[in-house]
């Protein structure tokens, strides 16, 4: 929402508190002159809202005493699909803000829409249970995102000032190709101007951002998701894995998430080449996939994979089959 708007509704919300408000009064609380005020006065007014203006040295405004905001009138699919939205957006880590934010969301469409409807939303949000945990997410400032999306709509260069994962802080010229949303962290991802090249930026760790001058194509058949994951797979973990797989590249893209680390299709196979930190779970990772396997490096890999190996038929011998 673009901020004038913002804060002609949120004129509208302090007029509803009711009682008179001098001009100073609610110029402070939006943080513009008074002047802009009165122009936020008659665009509310210009929508049909009756504002009561007082002139004077004490004079501001007022909602019309018998003035009411009607009720929210959604149809029940669309009232099960905000509020369904919000308890999804909570519950995956996507919210831009604290949960609270979503529940106080909730609890004003409950008190705005018809009383039956609210009933019912509330029924079936308490009996509703999900077989997928809860993900704590890292949200941005919403500043920061909605910045950020607006510059990468209009093709805009920005100063963002950022604090690496090692706590060194500094300013960056990017320009922002597309903004993604993995696993409860959001990202933005673009050219970095002191860099020469693209790279991507958590949004948690972004402080501020600032426009910049400069405006930007992005290249063609550039692709912000695929290179987020990408990024996320060459993290430089302890252990360099290479492994082929013995099936289908189609097959191998169906089954492996693009985080598992870099697919290329050979003769003989699926080249996988990752990086991890346990050996271990890759090892139960290959053994669950189904596939023959043959593994290029690390030897403590082949190592790990044995000692599975015989844990199952251990697990198989301690208890004779029929029984």
């Amino acid at each position: 929402m673009a901020r004038p708007t913002a804060r002609v509704l949120a004129l509208l919300g302090l007029l509803q508190a009711g009682g008179q408000h001098t001009v100073g009064e609610l110029a402070e609380r939006l943080g513009v002159d008074e002047r802009t005020v009165r122009r936020y006065a008659e665009h509310l007014a210009d929508l049909g809202i009756p504002i009561e203006a007082r002139r004077g040295r004490y004079g501001g405004y007022r909602l019309a005493r018998s003035y009411k905001l009607p009720p929210l009138m959604l149809t029940d699919d669309e009232a099960i699909a905000v509020m369904l939205g919000l308890t999804a957006g909570r519950r995956s880590g996507l919210l831009t803000t604290e949960v609270a934010a979503a529940d106080s969301a909730m609890a004003k469409l409950q008190r705005v829409l018809p009383g039956a409807l609210a009933n019912r939303l509330g029924s079936l949000l308490s009996t509703t249970w999900f077989t997928a945990p809860s993900r704590v997410g890292v949200p941005p400032g919403a500043p920061v995102l909605l910045e950020l999306a607006e510059a990468a709509h209009q093709r805009r260069t920005v100063t963002i000032d950022y604090t690496a994962w090692d706590g060194r802080s500094g300013q960056r010229s990017l320009d922002a190709y597309g903004l993604v949303f993995h696993a409860g962290r959001w990202y933005v991802t673009g050219r970095d101007h002191l860099r020469g090249e693209v790279r991507t930026f958590r949004l948690d760790r972004i402080a501020q951002v600032r426009p910049a001058d400069g405006s930007y194509d992005v290249p063609s058949g550039f692709d912000p998701a695929e290179h987020v994951l990408a990024g996320i797979a060459a993290v430089d973990w302890k252990h360099e894995v290479a492994v082929v797989l013995h099936t289908t590249p189609d097959e191998a893209k169906r089954r492996l998430p693009p985080t598992i680390g870099i697919l290329t299709e050979r003769s003989d196979g699926v080249l996988l080449k990752a990086r991890v930190e346990r050996l271990d779970g890759m090892a139960q990772m290959l053994a669950g996939l189904g596939w023959s396997f043959t593994i290029d490096k690390p030897d403590a890999l082949r190592a790990e994979v044995a000692a599975l190996a015989d844990r199952l038929k251990a697990a198989v011998a301690s208890r004779p089959f029929g029984r």
